[in-house]
């Protein structure tokens, strides 16, 4: 099922959450790195306060993807793809993220699986370029 939401809608549902999803990039050779870090929403994207190994190889590969886990079995998980611009601080860094494609997903059997194009339940969140 695909409902279009505005880029708005997504920073609600980041803010919704705890300020903490799990930063996934992928090493030099391919296996993924996962950490859990602060998330905050900013000026129409999102920020992650991350440690080193997580900035270089958002550096090297500039494609993420944050989770939000669910909070509970009837929840969804928020899951976010996006573009990373490391920014070097003394302690670590940050990550700008620019959000490409966004989904409410949980494991639950689908309403109407003709509906669903993943046979679960999931909700396609559109994303609008920043202002």
């Amino acid at each position: 099922m695909s409902i279009p939401v505005s880029l708005r809608d997504l920073e609600s549902a980041a803010a919704d959450r705890d300020a903490g999803a799990y930063v996934l990039t992928v090493d030099d050779l391919g296996a993924p790195h996962v950490v859990r870090a602060e998330v905050l929403v900013a000026d129409g994207g999102l920020i992650a306060a991350v440690g080193k190994r997580t900035a270089l190889n958002a550096g090297r590969r500039s494609r993420v993807s944050l989770l939000y886990p669910a909070r509970d079995s009837e929840d969804y998980s928020l899951i976010v793809d996006a573009v990373a611009t490391v920014i070097a601080e003394p302690d670590g860094a940050r990550l700008l993220l620019a959000p490409t494609r966004a989904v409410l997903h949980r494991p639950a059997p689908a309403a109407d699986p003709a509906i669903s194009p993943c046979g679960s339940d999931c909700v396609p969140l559109a994303i609008r370029a920043a202002r």
